[in-house]
Order: C-alpha cells, then structure tokens, then sequence
C-alpha cells in the first residue's frame, strides 16, 4: 500500500485543510476532557470515605435520584438545542461549577455537606457531559469519515484517561487537593477553546460532509421514552434477563466499591495518600483497557463466542471474592476490582452492546434507555442499602464476600445465557436472509 492510500484510508487529511483541523480540535477535545474526568474521579472517592465509608449508601441513593430529576430536564433542553449548543452551555455551566467548589474547599466553608455534593455531582458530569462527546462527534463527520477518524479521536481520549490519574497523584501530594479543582478548570476551558473552534468549522461547511440546518432534527438527542421500555421489559424474556445481568453487575459493583472504600478507610490515614491509591488503580484500570480494546476485545469475541466472554468476567470476578473472603486487604481489593472495571471495559460493555444487536429499533432505543439508567442507577441504590445493612448486622467483610459469591455465580449464568441466545438469532437472522435471497 502506497503512502498516500494509507493517509486517504486512515489519517485526515493534509496540515491546515479543514478535515485535518476539525480532527486536531476534536482529539484536543477528547483528551482534555476525559483528563479532567479522571483527574477528578480519584477526589470523588475521596470524598466518598470522608463521611464514612459505612455512609456511602447515600451517595449512591442521592446520585440515583438527581438522575432522575436531571434526564427529563436535560431531555427538554435537548429537544430544543443542538448537540453542540447544549454541550457549549454545559461545559461553560460546568466549569463555574469547579470555580465554586475550589472557593468553597479553600476557604473551608460548608464542608459537612460538599463532598456529598462533589460526589453526586461528578456522577452527574460523566452522564452528561463525556456521553455526549460522541453524539456531537457523529453530527460532524459523515459516515465514511468516522470509519477512518474515530480512532485516531479515540487515542486523544485515550491519552486523556493516563495523564488524568498520574495528574491527581502529583497534584494532591505537592500542592494539595484543592489543586486538582484549578488544573481541572484549565483543562475545560481548553475543552471548550476545541468546542468553539468545531462549532466554527461545522458552521463554515468548508469542505466537510456536516449535516444541514434542515436536518436539525437529527442532530437533537433522541428522547426516550422510560415508561414504554418498561413495557419492553416486562413484556421479553431477552430484555428481562439482559435487566438482570446488568442489575447483577451493578451489585457486583457497587459491593466491590463499598469493600474497597471500608479497606481503604482502614489502611490509610491521610486524604493525600487515599487519593494516590485511587489514582493508582485508575491508571491501571485504564492502561489495561487501552491495551485489551486494541488487542483482545475482537479476537476473544471472535474465537470464543459471546457466551464464553460474558461468564468469565463473572467467574475471575467470583474468583477474586474467594479470595478476599479470606484476605481483606488493600492489595486484593485492587487487584479484583482492577481486574472487574478492565474486564468490564474490554468485554462486558463491547458484550452488552452486541447483545442489543438482535434487538429491534423500539427496543434498542426505549428498553436500551431504561435499562442503562433506571436499571443501573437504581441497582447502585439498592446495592449500596443492602450492603449497609449487612454490616449493620455485624457482618465482616469477609462474610460479605462470601455471600456475594452466589450472586456472581447467577450472574455468570445469566451472560452464558444470554450470549447463547444472541448467537442463535443472530444465525437465524443469517438464515432467514439467505433463504429470501
């Protein structure tokens, strides 16, 4: 292959034409957001422990229920705005948000209450504000062009999720945590500078395949209707087992969070040093996934089937909570929950996504919506309030373990099932087009 069929098949085009410039702010874009995300990720764990790790359960409750009054108002205003518009609003209405919360931090004022605040209103961010970067992403680029320039985009984001844990751990330790609120201001005023200059680009037209005025339909957010994917659900045994493998992944989740914030609780003193430990598993985290998504997400998928990908996440996780049922501490519950958020990224997500692929529109928009946000969210809640109440009982950790080994197994299950079934329509499907043809 030529030179120049390798940059017309994957690169944007040459220095200072108009596909290159929007490919250079939109990689900016994604870099600088997602580094300001996971910069401060390691700070909302923080200040998850800082009331109690015995307290977290109302997090999880107070970020539940901001969702669901936050996704109707935010649904109302999407339906009137373009993607881009709304996303410009938010940044800027994000960033006066990380001003006050540095005024307030320093000068000490209200901290019985601000690092719940902090926590429920990082959650609410990473909905809205990292979601939408790829809704506004595919109102840009035509189709042919997101084929061979998402990738490149997607290593600025990729960048992003390294450079935002090792940043807090330097930071948090050298200058202190309220540090981190400043470097992540930068970081989105320099989120909404590539933002601008997009917009700028699409608005000029030079030279890009962006969508018109006309279809400004399409470039509005979808809204979704919770209460007929809740018929969806109710009404397909599919839709009713991929609810309940995603609301088994969320306890399983939510109890690996609660254990890891009791052990860290216990085994350091200081915020700094939590916050490096936070950071620590974030860049781990993050480093595999870039590592699994490039090599193994497709060819394990491939060679081994839905079903297989599906149960061994559950099972190595099962593992792990063998394991930590008789070693509670800080090495093992990184380790597992290293292993469960890589394991997720590389193949539970990728998984649950093609498990949809069988579905038809209807479902893939209404139940998809529902069961992302009422059925996860609400799980976290429900998790969060059953695990609180077994150490109100005077459970130990390693109890807790143990009895989390039995959901996981249903769990596992449940994947193996699901990706069975996924594969059979899915072959049907092939059957049934080749005989019409």
């Amino acid at each position: 292959m030529t030179n120049s069929k390798f940059t017309n098949r994957y690169l944007p085009g040459s220095f200072g034409t108009p596909e290159f410039r929007i490919v250079f702010w939109a990689f900016i874009y994604f870099f600088s957001l997602l580094a300001s995300y996971f910069m401060l990720r390691p700070l909302r764990d923080e200040m998850g422990i800082v009331n109690g790790a015995a307290n977290m359960q109302w997090l999880f409750t107070g970020t539940f229920l901001s969702m669901l009054i936050v996704v109707p108002i935010f649904g109302y205003l999407s339906s009137r705005l373009r993607t881009g518009s709304l996303l410009l609003i938010s940044y800027i209405f994000f960033t006066i948000n990380i001003v006050l919360f540095y005024v307030l931090f320093k000068n000490g004022i209200l901290l019985h209450i601000l690092p719940i605040v902090f926590f429920i209103w990082l959650s609410v961010f990473n909905l809205f504000a990292i979601s939408l970067f790829w809704s506004f992403m595919v109102d840009i680029f035509s189709s042919t062009q997101s084929k061979r320039l998402f990738g490149i985009i997607s290593a600025g984001g990729s960048l992003g999720a390294i450079l935002g844990p090792i940043l807090a751990a330097f930071l948090s330790e050298s200058f202190g945590f309220e540090s981190l609120f400043l470097a992540s201001v930068g970081l989105l005023l320099l989120v909404i500078l590539s933002l601008s200059r997009l917009l700028s680009i699409q608005k000029k037209q030079i030279g890009l395949k962006v969508k018109s005025p006309i279809n400004v339909q399409n470039n509005r957010l979808l809204k979704k209707n919770l209460l007929e994917g809740i018929r969806l659900v109710i009404n397909s045994s599919y839709l009713r087992g991929l609810s309940l493998f995603i609301l088994l992944y969320t306890a399983v989740s939510t109890f690996l969070y609660f254990e890891q914030a009791h052990i860290v609780e216990r085994a350091f003193e200081s915020g700094s040093d939590r916050i490096r430990y936070f950071s620590m598993v974030d860049l781990i985290t993050n480093a595999l996934t870039i590592f699994g998504q490039f090599f193994l997400t497709a060819r394990i998928i491939r060679k081994y089937g839905l079903a297989i990908v599906l149960t061994s996440i559950p099972v190595l996780v099962g593992l792990g909570f063998a394991v930590l049922s008789n070693y509670t501490i800080l090495t093992v519950i990184a380790i597992v929950l290293i292993l469960h958020r890589a394991g997720n990224y590389i193949f539970l997500r990728p998984g649950r996504e093609i498990l949809f692929t069988i579905s038809n529109r209807e479902e893939k928009y209404k139940a998809k919506n529902f069961i992302d946000t009422a059925v996860y969210r609400g799980g976290d809640s429900l998790s969060g309030w059953i695990f609180a109440g077994l150490i109100s009982m005077g459970l130990s950790l390693s109890i807790i373990a143990i009895i989390a080994i039995p959901l996981v197994a249903v769990w596992a299950y449940t994947g193996f099932l699901l990706g069975k079934k996924q594969g059979a329509s899915e072959k049907q499907l092939l059957l049934n087009l080749k005989t019409t043809k």
